[in-house]
């Protein structure tokens, strides 16, 4: 039974010992073969593609970077809602499933023309300076 016991904890050690090589590993790779040169664009903050201006310690996006990310959480809450739907799909009936769908996809789509009619898929023209 003591034999048992020892198995159990051994197995753990050997689990948390590769769990923490998985964690540690990459960053030692990381270290070992990352370049050591920095150059100065690779020191920028970089967001989507978009050059922020300002200084550091006030870093300021376009209000359209935040507006497209709440866009994107509005359908990833649809695509959450629509899996869990999906599967218990076949426990309820098929008049009260579809109506519960039509109803959900119906008021995100209400969302996305809201968005559409107040311009924001209408990416502006930046100023240049």
């Amino acid at each position: 039974m003591a034999e048992q016991y020892l198995v159990d904890y051994v197995y753990v050690l050997v689990f948390l010992i590769a769990g923490i090589a998985c964690g540690l590993g990459p960053l030692v790779i990381s270290r070992l073969l990352a370049p050591r040169v920095l150059f100065r664009k690779t020191l920028e903050p970089y967001e989507c593609g978009m050059d922020p201006y300002g200084s550091a310690w006030n870093i300021r996006f376009d209000i359209a970077y935040y507006l497209y990310a709440l866009i994107f959480l509005a359908f990833d809450v649809d695509v959450l809602y629509l899996f869990p739907v999906a599967t218990a799909f076949d426990k309820v009936s098929a008049v009260r499933g579809i109506t519960e769908l039509v109803i959900f996809v119906g008021i995100l789509s209400l969302a996305v023309v809201y968005a559409w009619v107040k311009g924001v898929f209408t990416w502006p023209k930046r100023k240049v300076c």
